[in-house]
């Protein structure tokens, strides 16, 4: 699974700016960066929660980064479809001998 900046700070893409540094400063808090010595060193999710907050803190770099977000879910929209696409040219299997209770249904419901 890949995990988006927005995921790191743990708000949504439409979040605004205030937003963005309250959840920031609350995983900071929330880690005990500054009261610890475990959180000193920005080590693992720390760091990626500081690198999520410049990037999304920053107005332009947050829209060249949402807009390789949209790009890589066309991408993969368009890998889907081209997927499904080719699975349906399969042809559906029958079945050759349907159970007598089965048929009946299916004549009811025709007539």
């Amino acid at each position: 699974m890949t995990y988006t900046y927005y995921d790191y700070l743990e708000i949504p893409p439409c979040a605004s700016t205030a937003r963005i540094e309250a959840a920031y400063i609350g995983l900071l808090e929330r880690f005990g960066y500054g009261t610890t010595d475990a959180g000193q060193d920005m080590s693992g999710l720390l760091r990626m929660i500081q690198a999520a907050y410049e990037m999304l803190s920053n107005p332009e770099a947050r829209r060249q980064y949402d807009a390789g977000l949209a790009q890589e879910a066309a991408m993969a929209d368009a890998e889907l479809k081209a997927s499904l696409d080719q699975q349906a040219t399969i042809a559906p299997r029958r079945v050759q001998n349907p159970p007598a209770s089965l048929r009946n249904v299916l004549a009811a419901i025709a007539a």
